[in-house]
């Protein structure tokens, strides 16, 4: 690398205002760099401006769809790319690259900036004895390889989009059916939406789910219940009648590792992106392997139900599952312990580090309906938690692919002239990603994409979704 700089080929690299902007309820997202993770914005959770404040904090310049937005601290490095139809405005220390289209492709530089070697760069530059940071002169100065011309760059980077665009609409997809579901509990076991239609209430609250199912047995009145009114004939009950609690074993330290070596081990840190990175051979005697759809939780800092998306695991201490007593109850019971695992967060504000524990759960109260209530709720909301699962094991492959192709791609190793090079280059990305996910002991091909400098195959089990 250091054949040209990053302000080689932009039009404008411009630094945040130094100052907090005055927040609004709705409006202009405000991109922190705390919304920019694993080379997306995350747009839903940005903090939001007023059309004055947007005004205010674009008058050097306005961010456009193609431009990218860049962490220079707190994490160093990351970087997200702007889509079409979006507006923003910056966050304090954050950066806005605009890239000179005549020059480089700005998805294709996208890519360039979250590759392996470039961000070992920029964190090699980041300064800082307390937060590291980088200076908006090392950004500038930012030494990049020579790019390919302009029609190879769009190539490599619609191999590369298109992966992404379909993790993507795996996410989105996700959203919709979580909001389904989680709609249809609360309308059947929060606001008890089919007793007040069957007793002539009017409707259904606004924002539930108006499905009653046929033949189950919906009473036409509420009654007094220790969690307020409840459907005539239902229970109140533990959490303990729905699912076990099963606790994360004490795994020693000093038998963790990077390379490969046994199963992975689920921290409470690799619960944001279902991807640890940790492994143990060891064979604990109270240990829990947690696998695709299971439900856990985090003991510490925050406590939020996860339905685990990444590959077969540990269970590590300060962590639990929530394992259904039938299998298709899976998402009554994640529906179920959502609100009482928050409301034990928010009794806990204030507290230097907040902690879960075994008396909490033991005070967990929640309805216990009929079976066919039950298995009706199941029949509809189980499906769709499995497809979410689904579709975050492909899309982790999809990640995994997608790893695997860009060092060899921005490396120029591969070359991509036609549609059916940028074919070949994913199908062989793929054999080998489906190499390096099998597990620990398997066999592995020994053709597919290789790293050119390392000359070991270039996939990651990372696979960042």
């Amino acid at each position: 690398m250091g054949e040209i700089k990053l302000d080689d080929i932009c039009e404008a690299i411009v630094d945040c205002e130094h100052k907090t902007a005055p927040l609004t309820a709705f409006g202009y997202p405000s991109v922190r760099t705390t919304n920019i993770k694993n080379g997306r914005i995350d747009w839903d959770n940005c903090n939001r401006v007023d059309e004055a404040t947007y005004e205010a904090w674009t008058r050097r310049r306005e961010p456009k769809p193609g431009d990218l937005i860049l962490a220079r601290e707190a994490p160093v490095g990351e970087v997200g790319l702007i889509p079409e139809e979006h507006k923003a405005v910056l966050g304090q220390r954050t950066v806005l690259i605009c890239p000179d289209r005549s020059k480089v492709d700005p998805r294709y530089l996208h890519f360039l900036l979250i590759s392996p070697d470039v961000q070992a760069d920029m964190l090699g530059k980041a300064t800082g004895s307390t937060v590291e940071h980088l200076n908006m002169s090392d950004i500038r100065a930012l030494p990049l390889p020579e790019l390919p011309p302009l029609p190879e760059q769009r190539s490599i980077a619609r191999v590369l989009g298109g992966l992404d665009d379909k993790i993507e609409l795996n996410r989105r997809m996700n959203r919709t059916l979580e909001d389904l579901a989680r709609g249809l509990f609360r309308s059947w076991f929060v606001d008890f939406d089919p007793v007040l239609r069957r007793a002539g209430a009017a409707g259904p609250r606004p924002g539930s789910t108006p499905h009653t199912p046929p033949h189950a047995p919906w009473p036409a009145r509420l009654v007094d219940s220790p969690l307020g009114p409840v459907p005539e004939g239902w229970r109140v009950g533990t959490v303990y009648e729905h699912a076990d609690v099963i606790y994360g074993a004490p795994f020693a330290s000093s038998k963790f590792n990077t390379d490969g070596r046994g199963l992975p081990l689920i921290r409470i840190r690799d619960l944001s992106d279902h991807n640890p990175e940790v492994f143990t051979d060891e064979d604990h005697p109270k240990g829990t392997r947690i696998h695709a759809g299971d439900i856990v939780v985090g003991m510490d800092g925050e406590f939020r139900a996860h339905v685990w998306r990444g590959p077969e695991c540990w269970l590590n201490q300060r962590m639990c599952q929530f394992k259904p007593k039938r299998a298709e109850d899976a998402a009554f019971v994640l529906y179920a312990i959502e609100p009482l695992l928050a409301e034990v967060e928010r009794s806990e504000v204030g507290t230097t580090v907040i902690h879960l524990g075994k008396a909490d759960m033991d005070k967990f109260k929640v309805v216990c309906p009929p079976r066919a209530v039950m298995d009706a709720f199941a029949k509809i909301a189980r499906p769709m938690l499995d497809q979410m699962v689904a579709n975050g094991i492909e899309s982790r492959r999809l990640a995994a692919t997608r790893d695997a192709l860009l060092p060899v791609l921005l490396s120029g190793e591969v070359r991509l002239r036609s549609s059916r090079q940028e074919d070949r280059a994913v199908r062989d990305a793929e054999r080998a990603v489906g190499d390096s996910l099998q597990p620990a002991g398997t066999p592995r091909r020994g053709d597919g994409i290789t790293h050119p400098r390392t000359g070991k195959a270039a996939c990651s089990t990372k696979g960042r979704a």
